[in-house]
């Protein structure tokens, strides 16, 4: 079934473009070829480079810990980073952007980022809002009601933190390690820049 199955049925570019919004592989690989980009064509200096590489790092950091709690589709995952947002992957996205658009210095990376940003973050957050509900009922609107999709939420309405963070599932289900040397390698091209 694809994710846009369920919505009003739609025609020509229109139906071109929502199918590009909600497909989650176009998502990740403009994120990966934008990373790329920027640390291609960057020109920083030390400053923004540690500084955008500390964003980057925190947000590939927040990636790794929730990657290793989830289990997709067979247990709602409230506790880690799940505890204080819904969407922690997400979370991490886009500060791993947002550094990477310090680290260059491009002021027009911060409006590409935008762009990516809206174009792809909306219709992902209410489609896996939605898949989730129907999945797991009365206890994502549960959850979901004191949990933020990006912001996170801190003090008595945040849940449980403490759990069992798995290497061995963020690597083999998400990969995690391996774009964490991703993101490394990009980090050492803006390097060769300064």
């Amino acid at each position: 079934m694809a994710r846009t199955d369920s919505l009003p049925e739609t025609t020509g570019i229109n139906k071109t473009i929502r199918k590009l919004r909600y497909h989650e592989a176009s998502r990740q690989w403009f994120a990966v070829l934008f990373v790329l980009l920027v640390s291609w064509l960057g020109d920083t200096n030390t400053t923004l480079l540690y500084s955008g590489a500390a964003v980057a790092a925190v947000g590939e950091l927040i990636r790794m810990w929730a990657s290793g709690h989830v289990k997709k589709n067979k247990v709602l995952a409230t506790d880690g980073p799940y505890a204080y947002v819904r969407h922690p992957l997400y979370v991490g996205n886009i500060l791993i952007l947002a550094g990477f658009s310090i680290a260059s210095n491009l002021w027009w990376s911060y409006v590409l980022m935008a762009f990516l940003l809206w174009f792809y973050y909306p219709p992902a957050i209410s489609y896996e809002d939605s898949k989730l509900q129907s999945i797991f009922g009365e206890q994502w609107v549960q959850w979901s009601k004191d949990i933020h999709a990006l912001i996170p939420t801190f003090g008595a309405k945040a849940g449980s933190a403490g759990s069992d963070w798995s290497f061995r599932q963020s690597l083999m289900k998400n990969g995690e390690p391996v774009i964490a040397a991703y993101l490394l390698g990009c980090l050492y091209l803006l390097y060769t820049t300064v």
